[in-house]
C-alpha cells in the first residue's frame, strides 16, 4: 500500500509540476526579481560528501538502535507515576530522536569544527527555525482544543456512523481532523488518540490486519492537512515571498488532491485484499 501510494504521488506530482513549469517557459515566466541574502563562499572548503552523510546516517541508525534496544531495555515504572503519567512505550520514540539528534549535531559540529562559526550558525538556525516551530506548535494546540469541545463528540459520533469499514472510516476521520488542524501529525494524532481503540477493534472483527489501518492513517493524513491555512504553507509561502493568490492552485493538486488520489488507491488494494 505504502509503495503503490507514493509511486501515485510521486509520479501524478511530477508530471503536474513539468506540465506547469513547461506552460509557464511558454509564457516568459522565471523565478521573477527576489532579494536573496546569498554571500559568495569559497566551494574548495566544503567538506566531503561522505563526512556530510555521517550525520544523516548517526540519526537513522542511532534512532533505530535506541528505540529497539536502549530505551525498551529500560525499567519504565516510574513513568506511570505523577508527574509523568506516561509510559514508556509512549517516549521512547521521541527520547530516542532527540538523543540521535543531538548526538549528530554534535558530530557535525566535530567533523566541521574549522569551518563553524558558532555564533552566526546558532543565531540564523534559531531564528530560521521560529517560524516552523510555532506554527506546528499552535496547530497541533489548536487541535487538541477542538478535541475537548462538546462539539467533537458530535463530529466523532458522525465520523464513526459514516461506514462499517473501519478503513475507510478511518481515511475520512484522520484527513477531516487533519483539515480542521491545518496538521498531519495534529489530524492523525487526535483521530487515533479518540477513536483508534474503535478501529483496532472493528479491524479485528472483520479479519482486517492492524498494519493496514496503520498505512491508510499515515497516507489520510497527508491529503486535507494542506489547505491554506497549514502552518508548513504558511512557512513555505512566507520564504518564497509569494502569496496564496499565486501559489496555492499549484500547491493544493500535488499536496491535496494528488495525496487523496492515492489515499483511494491505497483503500482499493486493502479492499480487494491485495495487501
Amino acid at each position: 500500500m505504502g509503495i503503490a501510494a507514493g509511486l501515485v504521488m510521486f509520479g501524478l506530482g511530477s508530471l503536474w509540476l513539468m506540465r506547469r513549469a513547461k506552460a509557464a517557459n511558454a509564457k516568459g515566466e522565471f523565478y521573477g526579481e527576489h532579494k536573496e541574502d546569498i554571500k559568495s563562499f569559497d566551494t574548495a572548503d566544503l567538506p566531503n560528501v561522505f563526512i556530510s552523510i555521517i550525520p544523516i546516517l548517526l540519526v537513522l541508525v542511532l534512532n533505530f538502535v535506541l528505540s529497539k534496544y536502549y530505551f525498551s531495555s529500560m525499567d519504565g515504572a516510574y513513568l506511570e507515576a505523577t508527574p509523568y503519567n506516561t509510559t514508556l512505550a509512549s517516549v521512547k520514540g521521541m527520547w530516542s530522536l532527540i538523543t540521535s539528534l543531538i548526538v549528530a549535531i554534535i558530530a557535525t559540529i566535530g567533523l566541521n569544527f574549522k569551518r563553524f562559526k558558532v555564533r552566526d550558525s546558532v543565531n540564523k538556525g534559531a531564528y530560521g527555525s521560529m517560524l516552523a516551530i510555532l506554527n506546528t506548535a499552535s496547530e497541533v494546540g489548536y487541535g487538541n482544543v477542538i478535541k475537548t469541545l462538546a462539539a467533537f463528540a458530535i463530529v466523532q459520533a458522525f465520523i464513526l456512523g459514516i461506514s462499517d469499514n473501519p478503513l475507510i472510516s478511518e481515511a475520512i476521520s484522520v484527513n477531516v481532523l487533519a483539515g480542521i488542524t491545518g496538521s498531519a501529525s495534529g489530524g492523525m494524532s487526535i483521530a487515533l488518540g479518540a477513536l483508534g481503540k474503535q478501529y483496532m477493534e472493528m479491524a479485528l472483527a472483520a479479519g482486517i490486519n492492524p498494519e493496514a489501518l496503520h498505512r491508510i492513517a499515515s497516507i489520510a493524513c497527508g491529503g486535507l492537512d494542506s489547505l491554506p491555512h497549514n502552518g508548513a504553507v504558511v512557512t513555505l509561502l512566507g520564504i518564497c515571498g509569494m502569496t496564496h493568490k499565486q501559489s496555492y492552485a499549484d500547491i493544493g493538486v500535488v499536496s491535496v488532491i494528488i495525496p487523496i488520489i492515492a489515499l483511494v488507491v491505497a483503500l482499493i488494494l486493502a479492499s480487494v485484499g491485495l495487501v
